[in-house]
Formats: structure tokens, sequence, C-alpha cells
């Protein structure tokens, strides 16, 4: 940092008396550049210098090119240095989607998704997962997590039902606070880190059918599969009394907490784009709700409002969004709001509330004061005492659906038939958001899994992708996984399980006694087909990297304490949530041995 004798340099004084100094310093190109952030692929770090900008971010899978903590520390601080040797050195902040862990980075500790922390109901676990989150971003200089994710779903066929705690507002007021609890106290001294509540607002409410991604805003060709984007980002379609009593009530609760970034949604309320929405990002979260953080746009989602550009960014600006994420066009979105300011369409006293949101979330994160994490932090990523919180993690969610027969638990002098290809992958037990957007199959980073665990307790074991095997055993575990995925590309108008998952289960079911089946997925699955052959039933839905640990589980090691925070629906007849009324398994359910 320059040595320059100023107000906003002091520590010492307060906050507002920073913020004022600094924005009183600052040219409109300065101010512009910290309403600005853009995605490390594609950016130089030297352009972080020549245009100021306030933010970069790194995408589901933006990662360096050897992924190592160490590599990490030093592509995020690549970013950094140029910042600060900028006429005022405004430090810019780093964010990354660590939406369960810091999952970006091969062999750090994966730990379970929200749905199955939902169904913990264990809002310490919580706390103590997102606080060594923090520690591990933390290691990598990486000071804002794009989460909690404060979605209510209402309808699991959405690709984002994973990344919400429940479909029951109550329960996803007491998660995400015991998260925003463990993200900003990571104990670390005076080093601070920012949460960002998601995605404001409704998202988790829209209507299967409704979503329009408009052409002109796909990369390249791109066309949306038919398949695909049936709901996320789509319209919520609800009058405004059950938009605040249902999607609105949790951000109160986390403005209450102390979040200090908002994200909006790409979704819609009633037909129009949450970007362009001044009643609800301006009148209600600002005004009415008094949140005095900094609104964030969502991936180059301002670009939804209209196919004329300028149009997007002076609808996005005055609808009250104050950092852009905007990570391709970072230079066209400059270029536009300046011209949008010369022109009087966006006024100067609306560019220095944003900036002096921005600044003040900044000042209050010590980014000025430290800048860089200390290099020894590196040593909490996929630590040991991680590791064991992830196991204990994996086995708090489990959530015993059906236990026939005694099914459970097993015991060491059992012949044990193990099947499914998910049983020993790594990739199908952590689900989207793993080292890449999308997740994928395989030994993708550290970790162990059910097949590994269910070793330890028994030399009896016979493993079988197919579910064949030459000796009956006395009990068979199969294991199902949905394909990794993440939002819209998750979008699904049918959860029943795979016929290929159905036969898996029949095959196995002739060469058992009894037949435990247990479920990796981002939401409830329709099982109804199969539901006879199986003695009993595990929702283990995305354990993480420490799949072994529900082993202790099936044998009665650890008790399963879970209850379901999804309705578990036996048709897709039953969806969405408004219809699923004679499910077959409702909230709280949840049995123990």
């Amino acid at each position: 940092m320059q040595n320059i004798s100023s107000i906003y340099q002091n520590s010492s004084r307060p906050i507002v008396d920073r913020v004022d100094d600094l924005l009183n310093r600052m040219t409109l190109a300065e101010k512009i550049g910290q309403m600005t952030q853009a995605e490390k692929n594609s950016i130089p770090p030297e352009d972080v210098k020549n245009y100021y900008l306030g933010s970069v971010l790194s995408g589901g899978g933006g990662v360096p090119e050897v992924n190592t903590p160490e590599t990490w520390r030093e592509m995020v601080q690549s970013y950094i240095r140029p910042s600060l040797e900028t006429r005022l050195a405004i430090p810019a902040i780093y964010g990354v989607d660590a939406v369960h862990g810091h999952n970006n980075v091969i062999d750090a500790t994966i730990f379970p998704h929200n749905i199955g922390l939902g169904a913990s109901r264990d809002t310490d676990l919580v706390r103590r997962i997102v606080q060594a989150t923090a520690r591990t971003l933390l290691a990598t200089n990486v000071h804002w997590n794009f989460s909690p994710a404060v979605s209510v779903p209402q309808d699991i066929r959405w690709g984002r039902t994973y990344e919400g705690y429940s479909e029951d507002t109550d329960i996803v007021i007491q998660m995400s606070q015991a998260y925003l609890e463990g993200l900003q106290n990571p104990d670390l001294g005076d080093v601070n880190m920012l949460g960002c509540a998601k995605h404001f607002v409704g998202d988790g409410g829209t209507t299967w059918g409704t979503t329009k991604i408009p052409q002109w805003t796909l990369e390249g060709n791109w066309q949306v599969p038919d398949d695909m984007f049936k709901i996320d980002q789509g319209d919520t379609q609800l009058d405004e009394d059950e938009l605040r009593k249902i999607h609105i009530a949790p951000y109160i609760t986390a403005i209450d907490g102390g979040v200090r970034s908002v994200m909006v949604s790409h979704s819609m309320w009633n037909g129009v784009k949450m970007h362009a929405h001044k009643y609800l990002v301006t009148d209600v979260l600002k005004g009415e709700m008094g949140f005095t953080g900094f609104v964030v746009s969502d991936w180059m989602s301002i670009n939804q409002i209209s196919e004329d550009y300028y149009t997007c960014v002076v609808k996005a600006i005055n609808a009250g969004i104050d950092m852009n994420m905007v990570p391709y066009d970072y230079k066209l979105f400059i270029q536009t709001l300046t011209k949008a300011v010369d022109a009087g369409d966006v006024t100067l006293e609306r560019i220095d509330d944003a900036v002096r949101r921005i600044l003040t979330v900044k000042f209050e994160l010590g980014l000025f004061e430290q800048p860089y994490t200390h290099e020894q932090w590196l040593d909490y990523i996929g630590a040991d005492d991680h590791r064991d919180l992830a196991r204990e993690a994996a086995q708090k969610t489990a959530t015993l659906l059906k236990n026939d027969n005694s099914a459970l638990p097993l015991r060491s002098e059992q012949s044990i038939l193990v099947a499914g290809q998910a049983a020993d992958d790594i990739g199908l037990a952590c689900g989207g958001w793993t080292i890449s957007w999308q997740g994928m199959v395989g030994a993708i980073t550290k970790g162990t899994t059910l097949l590994d665990g269910i070793r330890q307790h028994s030399e009896n074991v016979t493993y079988s992708v197919d579910g064949s095997a030459d000796e009956r055993a006395n009990v068979a575990v199969v294991v199902i996984a949905e394909d990794p995925y993440a939002e819209g590309i998750g979008d699904r108008p049918d959860l029943n399980i795979t016929d290929e998952q159905k036969q898996l289960i029949r095959t196995t079911r002739t060469n058992c006694d009894k037949l435990v089946l247990v479920i990796y997925s981002g939401r409830p699955l329709i099982i109804a087909d199969v539901l006879d052959d199986c003695d009993a039933v595990v929702a283990a839905w995305l354990p993480g990297s420490e799949a072994s640990a529900l082993a202790d589980n099936l044998y009665g090691d650890v008790l399963f304490t879970a209850k379901l925070s999804y309705t578990w629906v036996e048709s897709m007849e039953q969806l969405p949530r408004k219809n699923s009324g004679s499910a077959k398994w409702q909230v709280g359910h949840g049995l123990s041995l």
C-alpha cells in the first residue's frame, strides 16, 4: 500500500469516516471499478489494476492449472496484488461457491450438502462445519463465500434442491442462522469472512415450465436441452403475502445474523426478473428490512433483463444491484455504466450508494489492514480433524426410512454383498459443486467410500457392481446414486430411479437374504417400484468425501438420528409440494435402531 496520509488508511478511525474520506478521493472510473466483478479465467491479473476492479471470483470449477491448496493461494493473491498497486490501493475481494467445504480444491474435505444438514437438525454441527470451511477458505486467501443458500425449495424436481436445507421455512431459518454464526466467526483472530445469503428472492418457489433463458445470454451456440432448465431460473408465481411468509423470512433472520452480502436470484417474481426488481431489492431488502451491506448479481444475470445491454445495466443498477458479476464482459460493463452515468440514466448518488456499501464491508472485513492471510493456515485444508468432522456429519445426516425384518444393524459375522458403482465412488457421494461445477464420477478427490467402511467392519465382504454373486449373502447393501449435477442441468421431469437401478436391486435381491438400500441423492427419489424388495432404506443424501463413516450407522455403532426435512413422495403426481399430502414419508420421519 502506498504511503498516503489519509483518514481512510487510519484503522483507529470509525469506518464511516474512512469510507467518506475514501469515497471523496475516488474518480468515477475507480467507483465503477469497485462495482465490477470478473471471473478469473476471463481476466489477466493486471486488469484488476487497470480497471480498479472490486472483486474477482472463481466460478464452479474455476481452478488453477495445477489444483493444489498452494496454487490456489497463489492464484487468489495474484489478483489481490494488482489492486494494492492502484492509486488508492483498495483491496480486491475474491469470492467462491464453497457450498460444502472448499469444494473446488482437490483434497479439501467435502462435507454433506445442505439437504443432509437440514435432516440432521443439528445447528451446532453446521456451525462447526462452516467454521472449518472458513478456515480453509482463508488459507487460500478467499474472504468471500457465496453461501448460505437460504432457499426454501417447494418442488424437488429443481436441480438446486440439495442446496436448500428444507422445504420448511422454519428449518431453513434455524440452519442458515447457524451457518452464518460459523462462517463469520472462524476463530482466526481479526481475519473475517464474508457470507452471502442467496438467492433473493423466491428461487425455491418457481413454477415448473416457466424458465425463460434468453438465447442471447447463452454462451456460444449452446441450446438449452428440452429436459433441462424447466424450473431453475423460472417464475415464482405467488402473491406477496406468501412470498414473504415462505421465501423472504429467512433473509430477515440472515440480516439480523449479520450477513453483509446478498445475491440476487436469476428467477422472476410474477414475470419480472429479480435483477430488475427495484421494489424487492431496494424498497424491501434495503429499505424495509434495513440491509446495509451490498447486493451482488448472479452469474451474468443482468444480461437477461433485456436484449439491449445498455438497458440491462441501467435497470439492474437502478434496481439496487451494487456489485455486478459480469464474468466475461467486465470491460463492456464498465464502458456501459460510465455511459449511463454520463447520460444521466444512472445518478452519481446511486453509484456512491453502491460503492459506499462495498467499501464499508471491505473495511469491516479488515482487508485494508490485512489483505493477505497467513500461509501456515494451508495446513487446515484436508486436516484430520476436518475429516473427522465430515465423518460425524455423514453419520448425523443419514436418514433411516425403513427397517423391516431386523435388517439393520448389520453384524460383523454376517456375509455381506455390496452392490452398485456408488458404493465405491467418491464423486457420486459428493455430488455437484465438487471440484467442478457439475461434479464428476470417480476418485475426483481424496476420501473414503462406503465400501471402505464396510470392509473395516467385516472380513466377509463381496463387492459386485451389478449385484451378481457366486454365493448367497446374508445381507446385501445396494448403493444407488443420482449422477452429479448442479443448477438447471439437474432439473428433472421424472424422479423415479432408473431402470438400471431397479434391475440392480432386483438382481441383488436374488443373491441375498436381506437387502439394505442406500441412496445418494440431492432430493427424495421415487422408489415405489422396488420398495418391497428392500428390507431397509437409508437416505444418505450426498454425504461427501468421508462416506465410509456411514458403515458405523449400518452396523449400529452410531445411531441414526436424522429426520426428513423434505417430503418423500411415492409418485410424480404428488409434486410439487402442495400436492404431496399423501406422500410415503412426511417431514420429520426418521427411524432409529
